[in-house]
Parts: structure tokens; sequence; C-alpha cells
């Protein structure tokens, strides 16, 4: 080879390197909002949960600044305990969960709302139930004391004239509900769904209430970050809220390709019909629509939970609440055909 040769051969070496450099770094990005960018989200396998693995799959498959990946848990003493020691930054959790874990100085916001609606109590098939009165006496199981499931029927109870220790309440994992109440351990249970449907499409239960006949808009759960990343990385918030809106979105036009999703064995791993039953029967059993927590919202749910003692106050709105990073218009995620 000569030297013009090898000139031309070094600096086409030179050339090939650069380029490769330049696809790698991709300097026309914001370097802090890369798609190497992670971040866990806790979710249980419940529908009230369910834009958090859509939005997984959502920045698994389609551009995405943020790739947000869903842990899935299986109660939620395990999401409190991961979320005091930082083993997650972000996680849905129940919505009084959220305000006693506030009040103990656990340094988190509310950012969005889960779901509405979506929860369901559920009584043995024979049952002879038709009001909450008729559970005077019986075991009824909730997912935890901290829960909006059990200040709801709190209120009803006191609404139809009964005592809080009228009914003996259990706490217990959603997932061990259904076995439950067949085995006869239990006599009722409130949760969300798909564990009320179970015990339907089994045939050993039946709906004695939806949520939503009991406190339109019902919301159990809400989307919690801690404030260290809200205060270091508050783009990564932003693609977080963004990304559970658009997925809200996406499932009320989609909600048979949702449960097709979600019911895969890295997501819920449940029955796929199962899901399909608890989006489409009825059709408003669930919503992932007006997301944005109201004030009346938080205040009505911290009024019951100081009433049931599990708040010792009234904590102000700006300690509990950060809704900066709610988008003003909400579209449906892209996502990407399988």
């Amino acid at each position: 080879m000569n030297s013009k040769s090898r000139i031309i051969a070094v600096i086409g070496t030179v050339a090939a390197l650069a380029a490769v450099t330049v696809l790698h770094k991709r300097p026309w990005h914001d370097p802090e909002q890369t798609a190497d960018t992670e971040l866990a989200v806790g979710y249980l396998p419940v529908t009230c949960h369910l834009t958090c693995p859509v939005t997984d799959f959502a920045t698994r498959t389609t551009t995405s600044s943020t790739r947000f990946v869903s842990r899935r848990f299986s109660d939620f003493p395990t999401v409190v305990e991961s979320l005091k020691t930082r083993k997650v930054d972000a996680t849905f959790i129940l919505a009084p969960l959220a305000m006693v874990l506030r009040e103990q100085g656990v340094p988190i916001h509310i950012v969005y709302l889960g779901h509405r609606d979506g929860s369901t109590v559920i009584v043995p098939k024979d049952s002879t139930a038709r009001t909450i009165r008729d559970l005077r006496g019986k075991t009824f199981a909730r997912p935890s004391r901290y829960s909006n499931q059990y200040l709801v029927i709190t209120k009803l109870m006191e609404d139809e004239g009964m005592k809080p220790d009228d009914i003996k309440f259990v706490d217990m994992a959603p997932p061990d509900m259904p076995s439950a109440l067949a085995a006869g351990a239990i006599d009722a249970y409130f949760i969300g769904e798909p564990f009320a449907a179970k015990s339907e499409l089994a045939g050993t239960g039946r709906v004695l209430y939806y949520a939503k006949d009991i406190w339109p808009h019902f919301i159990s759960c809400v989307l919690v970050v801690r404030d260290e990343l809200i205060a270091e990385h508050p783009e990564i918030v932003r693609d977080l809220v963004r990304g559970i809106a658009e997925s809200g979105e996406w499932a009320e036009h989609h909600r048979l390709a949702a449960a097709k999703l979600v019911s895969r064995t890295e997501y819920y791993n449940q029955d796929r019909k199962l899901l399909e039953f608890v989006l489409t029967q009825p059709p408003d059993r669930v919503s992932y629509r007006l997301l944005t927590p109201s004030d009346e919202d938080l205040r009505s749910i911290m009024y019951y939970a100081m009433k049931a003692g599990i708040l010792h106050g009234e904590i102000e709105l700006r300690d509990l609440v950060d809704l900066r990073f709610i988008p003003k218009h909400i579209r449906s995620v892209a996502i990407a055909a399988e």
C-alpha cells in the first residue's frame, strides 16, 4: 500500500470511529434524559395499578427519555418498607397509608392517582347478605387498616347505624382473599380488582357492592414519589406522571389490549380472561381518567382517616400533594404492536 492509500485508510477509520461515537453519545439529546435512565416503580397486581405495567411496556418498546421498570409486590407492608429504605423511590400505594407515612415524616408527595373506582365488596355466592347490616358478627377482610376500602366501609356502617365493632375486620394480602372466601375463613372482602372478580368467575362469590355505588369516583391508591427524587430529578418525575396519564388514556380506549398486556408473566401473571372481565363487565367498573386528585377528594379521605383514628390530624395539602408534574393535555400513549 502506498503512502497516499495509507492516508486515505487512516482517514476512513477515524471517520468511522467518530460516527460510532456520535451515535452512541447522541449529543442532540439532553444528557440527563437519555434512554439509559431507569426508575423502578412499585405496584401490586391489581387493576388500580394497571397503568404502571402499561407505562413499563411503553417505555420498553417505544422512544422514551426514561425507562420505567415496574416492580411487582404482593402486599402493602412490603411496599412501605421498600419506600422507607429507598429500594423504590416511586410507587402506587393506598391513599390513607400515604397520608399516614407523610404524618410520620416519611418524605413523600402524592403526584397523581392510580384510578377511579375499581374495588368491589364480595360475599359468598350463597350468602343471604343484601346490605352491610347483614354482615354483623361476620369476618370481613380488608387490604389494610390504612386502606380507603376500610374507611369507606366504616362510613357505610356509620350511615347504616352500625357500630365499629359490629364487624370483625382482618388484614389480608389481596391475592389470598378469594381462596379464603372459598374456604369459609372469611365472610366478605373488599379489594381492588381482579381479586373480587376472581371469586365471581369461580362461582364462589358474588358482588354485594361496587365501590362506585358507595362512593362515586372512589380512590383507593395514589402514586407517591420520594422528595429526594423530586428535588434531584424533577424531569424524571414529570416523565413518570406523563407516562402514567397517557397509559391511563390508552387503557380507556383499549381495554381488551390492556388486559392482554398486563396478564403477561412479567406483569400480573394472571388469567387474561379474568382481566378482560374486570375491564369490561361493566365497562365503568374501573376508570383511568380524571386522575388529578382534588382538594375535596383528599380532604374527604383525611376526614374519615381521622375519624377512624389512623390519622392524628389534618395534613396541609402543600405537604402532601405536588401537582406540578401533571400534563395539561393528555394523549394516549403509543403502544408498539407486538
